[in-house]
């Protein structure tokens, strides 16, 4: 890298922090008079970001987001060992309390990839191992993420049809059905999926925030459970809630976040 480089390289990496202190989208006209940088350098950088996947561009609001490489980005941050350390005897404690398996997980573009993974002394046989990736819409521990991110940046990280794959016969399959999905959760406080990633399965999970209030992971437990037929039982798993979601609280405080 040259010299002449340095400066455009500084730019791009303040587009990526004004972009990432915003709670939506925000224009070019804004991002050049914040960072007092000429319009034209402006959309010169957004062009390359864009490129590269870290921006997102929204045409028909004429706004940028930060995109899916940017997500990849800080979910490679999240997979080092502070979060896992701080994260490891919560989860062990949460197993204990519920009895019933644990994991840490965070979003990895569009799918929840499991960090950790806590067991009680008899397991039940899950898919969600560490390391497994699993359609975001499909997990509670993904929605617990997607439900505190803004319209725009579920839209980008879910942008067609072929975006919704579907493991069984539960869950959302489209944008609409996805952000349905989304409403109702945030009005109950809490995630879960019924089936959605293995049949005869249900998960319970709750959001960790980082210092900004912006969700960076979750907490989730998953159990046996069989519904009397193929629909939904409605079962909303309060009690286990309750203790997914301190845990989740505690790990936000112990890492000095926020919750919005």
């Amino acid at each position: 890298m040259s010299s002449s480089d340095i400066p455009a390289l500084r730019n791009g990496l303040a587009v990526l922090r004004l972009l990432s202190t915003h709670a939506g989208p925000v224009s070019a006209a804004t991002i050049a008079r914040d960072l007092h940088l000429p319009r034209s350098t402006t959309y010169h950088l957004l062009n390359e970001l864009t490129t590269a996947g870290f921006v997102v561009h929204l045409p028909a609001e004429r706004r940028y987001g930060l995109g899916i490489a940017a997500f990849e980005l800080g979910s490679a941050y999240l997979r080092h060992d502070p979060l896992e350390r701080l994260a490891g005897p919560l989860l062990r404690k949460l197993v204990d309390r519920a009895g019933h398996t644990a994991h840490l997980g965070v979003l990895h573009g569009n799918e929840s990839l499991y960090l950790i993974k806590e067991r009680p002394a008899r397991p039940e046989t899950l898919v969600t191992d560490v390391g497994v990736r699993l359609p975001g819409q499909l997990t509670a521990s993904g929605r617990a993420i997607l439900r505190h991110l803004p319209a725009a940046h579920v839209r980008a990280l879910f942008p067609a049809a072929e975006s919704f794959v579907l493991r069984t016969s539960r869950g959302p399959d489209s944008l609409a059905a996805l952000r349905r999905t989304l409403a109702a959760e945030q009005r109950l406080g809490w995630s879960i999926e019924d089936g959605h990633v293995t049949a005869g399965f249900a998960s319970v999970a709750a959001p960790v925030f980082d210092h900004g209030a912006r969700p960076m992971a979750s907490i989730s437990v998953t159990l046996r459970h069989l519904c009397p037929d193929d629909g939904a039982c409605g079962e909303t798993f309060p009690e286990l809630a309750t203790a997914v979601a301190e845990t989740a609280a505690e790990l936000t405080s112990r890492i000095g976040g926020t919750a919005p």
